[in-house]
């Protein structure tokens, strides 16, 4: 990229940062249409300036312009679908500093790990609701801890109803995303994910338009495929190692063989976006594999981005953004899931320029 361009784009993000950053919760004006290019899914909602999975960042999301909204799915003790980003709920809500809680800390292997703290699968729906919301990562973004306490859990009945409202307000239709988290473990303590999100998705009369389902490990997406809801199914993939519970390599899901297999069962896959960067051919292979690629996780801040695009040595500063998004765009992506959805669609509307 010429000094100019680069120049621009920094300039750009730095508006829209600040844009962003000084408006007032729920003032942003809806984008009521989409620009060709690659679809935009808010990460947890808009995750880079709210609270992740609350209605406020699932709200942002779409206002900013946001195609889909990602939900991760968990249970509670009573076997309903909540979102958050883990079963293990400490640095999500305050359950930290709730007295009547204190005797449900422990320690529970999930996945072949051990974590300690306060999990979903030991709470009712009930319990949950009294809990609020905060930041997850206050140290990067302190910004959001003013957030904190002003939310609560969500079930993901909630975030489709929600999903149907903001189409409504912005006369688009928005997706909702989920992501079956843990599904192994939840199955094996009685809880599965599947079969119960299926009964959502059936009841809700969820069509490929209003709803994408992803996960990591490839049984729970042969678990959904089964019930041919007619709905596209994601195979999300790590940049090492193999989905828990299964013998293939994310690296052997990667090459042209296994990308004919995800083929079989799935219409999408998700890498991380340093698989995608030359002289990785994932995405060439995937599209002749008849797969769409959808690329995660965009996020501003230079820690997270590529030494090519951070612009100081302050880790939580925001770098060129813009930068990386042309680059991803430029190669043919087909989605970016991201944390700031509102310069993701900024990104994808310099397309048409």
């Amino acid at each position: 990229m010429s000094p100019a361009p680069r120049r621009r784009s920094v300039l750009l993000a730095t508006a829209a940062v600040t844009a962003a950053a000084t408006a007032p919760a729920g003032a942003a004006t809806p984008v009521r249409h989409r620009a060709s290019g690659p679809l935009v899914i808010g990460h947890r909602g808009a995750a880079g300036w709210r609270p992740e999975h609350t209605a406020d960042a699932y709200t942002y999301a779409v206002r900013a312009g946001a195609d889909w909204i990602e939900p991760d799915l968990v249970p509670t003790k009573d076997h309903v679908l909540v979102v958050r980003h883990e079963n293990e709920i400490g640095g999500t809500t305050d359950v930290a500093g709730r007295p009547e809680f204190a005797d449900r800390r422990t320690t529970r292997t999930v996945d072949g790990r051990a974590v300690t703290g306060w999990f979903t699968e030991d709470f009712t729906l009930r319990e949950l609701r009294t809990l609020r919301t905060v930041e997850r990562l206050p140290l990067v973004r302190n910004r959001n801890t003013v957030f904190d306490g002003r939310g609560r859990v969500m079930t993901f009945q909630e975030v489709i109803d929600l999903a149907r409202r903001l189409s409504g307000e912005s006369g688009r239709r928005i997706a909702v995303f989920p992501e079956t988290k843990h599904p192994t473990y939840f199955r094996s303590i009685g809880l599965p994910l599947e079969e119960e999100l299926i009964r959502v998705i059936r009841r809700n009369r969820l069509t490929a338009r209003e709803c994408v389902v992803q996960s990591f490990e490839p049984s729970s997406l042969h678990r959904i495929a089964t019930a041919r809801l007619g709905l596209p199914l994601w195979q999300a993939l790590g940049t090492s190692g193999s989905p828990y519970g299964h013998a293939v390599t994310y690296r052997d899901m990667m090459s042209p063989a296994g990308l004919r297999e995800i083929a079989s069962y799935a219409q999408w896959i998700g890498p991380d976006k340093s698989s995608l960067v030359p002289p990785h051919t994932l995405l060439a292979d995937a599209h002749a594999a008849g797969l769409k690629v959808g690329a995660y996780t965009f996020r501003a801040e230079n820690q997270y981005l590529p030494a090519a695009y951070r612009r100081s040595t302050a880790p939580n500063d925001f770098g060129d953004a813009f930068a990386e998004y042309a680059f991803h765009y430029g190669q043919g992506v087909d989605a970016v899931v991201t944390d700031f959805p509102d310069i993701a669609v900024q990104a994808r509307e310099g397309l048409r320029r």
